[in-house]
């Protein structure tokens, strides 16, 4: 089995990775100490191209496949997890929903200037009561008489670049005794009338990507702003995760990366006893353990890439292989970075060091997007059958 990158794959993960290196490490500290979203390099990575990077060009992105995508977003999550976070919002949730069932219109004007970096998107699936069980979500979408638009009502919750999105995949129920048939998409402009965002949320971990809540207020959404048909709205949700949980994957490599790169030269570095701590055997285990998780975080990731950029020809689902990575990638950063704050001793609790920043921004990735615990029910089911 040939594991080697191709050029383009290569070209998009150094390009990635020299921008990550300059211009966002020196001010991610900063920017997660105060919490402001970091637009000035959020829009350089618009620039290049990195904001809608397997969108066509003829619809404002960079038109590559999906390995080169994780290997572009494990590079800036390794730097800050959560200029990550924004970027895999815009490529994974806002994006593969408006490809796979946008008009030609709705492409050219939702996709095309969120793609190219020159708006932000959002995604909102999540409401203040239903998190995991999305189909017990309460906004309502009134059809009018006519059928030529409807009225949308309700609160979303946890809304990922929410405080800065000029438009948003929404989903909100047009046929409440449907259960999860009943659900449809649209296409939000937060610039119109009856459109509200709350507060943004104070977050433990990825502070610069801006959450928020928001309402809808009698909100008027235009049949033509509806995204597929109606009713078809849990399926395009559940969809866009499966693309969703391969980029929080991919993130999560990054975060798991960056711990562990700085665990590997602190141990050879830091002196204890006479001897470099790295000389030890129970740092020994620790850098093993590490190492073998961070690899098998890696594989699984492009696994699941690989699966998803196979199935534009083949159709096949790639569920199981997103679940899989986002599963085992997560919960290997959050063990990684808790084995580096404790290599790190008191350094790694400290912020003059990016350790405990690693430690916090890794938690969230166990839960965004379907927790493990999700992410194993999907497994089991997958594999079983049963329900």
């Amino acid at each position: 089995m040939d594991f080697r990158l191709n050029e383009e794959q290569q070209m998009i993960r150094d390009a990635a990775r020299d921008f990550a290196q300059s211009s966002i490490v020196p001010v991610a500290a900063e920017y997660d100490r105060s919490g402001e979203f970091p637009s000035p390099t959020i829009k350089q990575m618009g620039e290049l191209g990195l904001m809608g990077i397997e969108v066509p060009e003829a619809y404002g992105g960079s038109g590559m496949d999906t390995v080169c995508y994780v290997l572009a977003l494990r590079e800036i999550s390794a730097a800050d997890a959560a200029h990550g976070t924004i970027m895999s919002v815009n490529n994974s949730l806002f994006a593969n929903g408006l490809l796979a069932y946008g008009t030609e219109s709705q492409k050219l004007r939702y996709l095309q200037p969120v793609a190219s970096g020159e708006l932000i998107g959002a995604y909102a699936l999540s409401e203040p009561q239903s998190g995991s069980d999305a189909s017990n979500m309460r906004v309502r979408a009134e059809k009018s008489a006519d059928g030529s638009y409807y009225v949308i009502n309700g609160k979303k919750s946890w809304i990922t670049s929410g405080p800065v999105a000029r438009y948003i995949v929404l989903f909100a129920k047009t046929d409440p005794e449907a259960g999860s048939r009943g659900i449809t998409a649209f296409l939000i402009d937060t610039e119109r009338e009856g459109f509200a965002r709350g507060k943004t949320e104070p977050k433990m971990g990825i502070r610069a990507s801006a959450t928020c809540e928001i309402e809808l207020t009698d909100y008027r959404c235009e049949a033509s702003e509806m995204l597929g048909q109606e009713g078809q709205g849990f399926a395009i949700a559940m969809g866009v995760l499966d693309a969703g949980r391969i980029g929080i994957a991919a993130q999560a490599w990054g975060i798991a990366a960056a711990a562990y790169e700085a665990s590997r030269q602190y141990v050879q570095d830091r002196q204890a006893f006479g001897r470099p701590i790295g000389g030890f055997q129970m740092i020994q285990a620790k850098i093993a353990d590490m190492r073998t998780r961070l690899e098998a975080a890696e594989l699984l990731t492009l696994r699941a890439a690989w699966a998803k950029s196979d199935s534009a020809q083949s159709g096949a689902r790639y569920t199981l292989e997103s679940s899989m990575a986002k599963l085992y990638a997560s919960e290997a950063a959050n063990f990684i970075a808790h084995q580096a704050v404790q290599i790190h001793g008191g350094m790694g609790f400290s912020k003059e060091m990016p350790l405990e920043r690693f430690y916090r921004d890794a938690k969230i990735t166990e839960i965004y997007e379907g927790t493990s615990e999700i992410q194993r029910m999907v497994i089991a089911r997958s594999e079983t059958g049963l329900r």
